[in-house]
């Protein structure tokens, strides 16, 4: 009888349900990618909003801030201003650090763009 209700109470931690989490976030121009653990993408324009928000109708609602590097090392600033010399203004997206905040307060905390994996 033991094992029975041991097994019924693993069985009903193994259902309940774990809000999505941060897994990704990435940075065009103007418009924030956030995607979730359960495969939830959200997207806010982040640039209309001042560089912070709120994702109001994705996931439980996180809130979002994003800091632009102003002064990006000088190879970046070399390619960037080359792209936009040949008339893809806005193709390089920001270099920024953006910080997603869940509704308990806990910040994950990304960069745009990536680093690159060797």
């Amino acid at each position: 009888m033991r094992w029975m209700i041991l097994a019924l109470a693993l069985a009903g931690c193994a259902t309940m349900d774990t809000a999505p989490a941060p897994q990704a976030a990435r940075l065009s121009n103007e418009v924030l990618t956030l995607v979730l653990s359960d495969g939830t993408v959200c997207r806010a324009n982040w640039a209309a909003a001042g560089g912070a928000g709120r994702f109001d109708d994705c996931g439980p609602g996180f809130g979002y801030s994003v800091s632009v590097v102003e002064n990006p090392n000088i190879l970046r600033q070399l390619f960037t201003g080359l792209t936009e010399a040949l008339g893809a203004e806005g193709a390089v997206p920001p270099m920024a650090e953006v910080v997603i905040t869940d509704p308990m307060g806990r910040d994950t905390v990304f960069v745009s763009p990536p680093p690159v994996e060797e």
